[in-house]
This record gives structure tokens, C-alpha cells and sequence, in this order.
């Protein structure tokens, strides 16, 4: 266990993940868990933040093919245009990463974590929103510019991105819930693969921390799904927002 650090570390990351991959199956805010366990194991912030969004690319590629038959690019792009803003800007956003120091990730951090947390607690509201806007044909300028930015935002930060992903379906005009989820599904593995690759590229990912969270994740994802399933939906719902504002006031603690 010593490549992993002290067992107490290791557990923590282990419980994390598992968390987290349970989270990200039923409801999304896995990141809430995975980064603040590895910046308090002792990694720095930006390591941190990349060897976590490792650690649930599988628990998101598992989803994508869960809803492989029900997919479908939002009005205004092709399938083939959705692939690849998910993959341009997931790998800008990924390249700004490894050029933001920790000192500037660290303070940027906390309000990365608050924002995350109130686009959870107000997801539905978001969407309902989103849903209810009037919306003419989606030209393509509008629809590639909205993918972009959310695949930008993912490749730098994942918290709250299902969310943002969901609003911007439903604001360039898609209705189809399924439709939107296979594809909020779809652009966050591609955005998290792309940015996988350019952390690696990088040398910014902790392999071996990785590859243990990844197995816990994907674990939880399964396992941990049919238990968080059973609970009531705003006990769920608020537990996470509860989560997510305990670890940003932390966060900003340590700033």
C-alpha cells in the first residue's frame, strides 16, 4: 500500500470513490467527493483535480452506453459536429488546466465547488427554465458555441456538468428527456476522455491513486446505486448540495 501513501489515505480515497461513483449513477456530484479526498491525502489541487475526473471517465462511458439507442444531437448540430466541440473543448478547457498553477487553482477552487453546488441544488429549477423558454429554429452559430463552452467547462472543472448539459439541450430546443440524457451522457465521455488524455500528455495525473479510485468508482457505480436508489430523492438531492457546501466552505478555509 505504500505506492497508494498510509492506509488511512488509502481508505479515504477508496470510500470516496465508491461515494462517488454511487452519486454519479443516481444523481451526479461524485467530483464533490473525489477532489476534496485527494487535496486532504495531500495532493495539489490541480493533480488532484485531474486524477479524480480519471478515477469516473469509466462510470461515465458505462452510462453513455447505457442510452446508446436512445441518443440524439440537439437542433442545431450533427451528431458528427456534437463529437467533436465535445472533444475541441474539453481539450482547451484540459490544456488551461495544466497551465493554471496550484496556487491560482486553490483559490479558484472553492468558487468552482459553490457554483457546482448550486447548479445541483437548483438543477431542476434550471432545467424547468431551460424547458420553458421559447425557442426558434437553433441555428448552428448559437448550438456550437453552447457545446463548446460546456465542453470547455468540463475539460477544466467537471462538477455540475449534466447540468449545464441538460439546460443547454433544452434551451437550443430538445425535448426528448432521454434523447438529452444519452447525449449529456455521450459529450461528458468524450470531454472526459479528451482531457484524460491531455492530463496524461501533461504528467499531471496520479496513476496509481487513479487506478484504485477508478476501481472503487466504478464498484460504487453498481453497487452503491442500488442502495442510494432506495433513498428518498430529496434526502438524496439535499445530502449532496449538503456535501458540496461543507467541502467548498472548507476549501475556502485553505485558500
Amino acid at each position: 500500500m505504500e505506492m497508494f501513501g498510509p492506509i488511512d489515505h488509502v481508505a479515504l480515497l477508496l470510500v470516496a470513490a465508491f461515494l462517488a461513483g454511487a452519486l454519479n449513477a443516481v444523481a451526479g456530484g461524485g467530483s464533490f467527493l473525489t477532489l476534496p479526498a485527494l487535496v486532504f491525502t495531500g495532493v495539489p489541487a490541480v493533480t488532484a483535480n485531474a486524477t479524480g475526473t480519471v478515477a469516473l471517465l469509466p462510470g461515465y462511458a458505462a452510462s453513455t452506453w447505457g442510452f446508446r439507442e436512445d441518443m440524439a444531437a440537439p437542433p442545431g448540430l450533427t451528431m458528427g459536429r456534437s463529437i467533436a466541440l465535445s472533444l475541441i473543448g474539453g481539450a482547451a478547457g484540459a490544456a488551461l488546466l495544466l497551465v493554471t498553477s496550484d496556487a491560482t487553482f486553490k483559490k479558484v477552487v472553492p468558487w468552482l465547488l459553490l457554483g457546482a453546488t448550486a447548479l445541483f441544488a437548483f438543477g431542476p429549477q434550471i432545467r424547468a427554465w431551460a424547458a420553458g423558454q421559447k425557442h426558434g429554429a437553433a441555428s448552428t452559430a448559437k448550438a456550437a458555441i453552447g457545446m463548446f463552452a460546456v465542453a470547455f467547462y468540463g475539460g477544466y472543472f467537471n462538477g455540475g456538468l449534466g447540468i449545464l448539459c441538460l439546460a443547454l439541450f433544452s434551451l437550443l430546443g430538445q425535448t426528448n428527456l432521454n434523447a438529452m440524457n444519452g447525449m449529456k451522457n455521450l459529450v461528458s465521455t468524450l470531454l472526459t476522455a479528451i482531457a484524460v488524455a491531455v492530463y496524461a500528455a501533461g504528467g499531471i495525473v496520479l496513476w496509481p491513486q487513479a487506478l484504485l479510485m477508478m476501481v472503487a468508482a466504478t464498484a460504487g457505480g453498481y453497487g452503491g446505486a442500488r442502495i442510494a436508489r432506495k433513498l428518498p430523492a430529496p434526502v438524496l438531492r439535499w445530502g449532496i448540495v449538503l456535501t458540496g457546501l461543507v467541502m467548498s466552505i472548507l476549501f475556502f478555509a485553505k485558500a
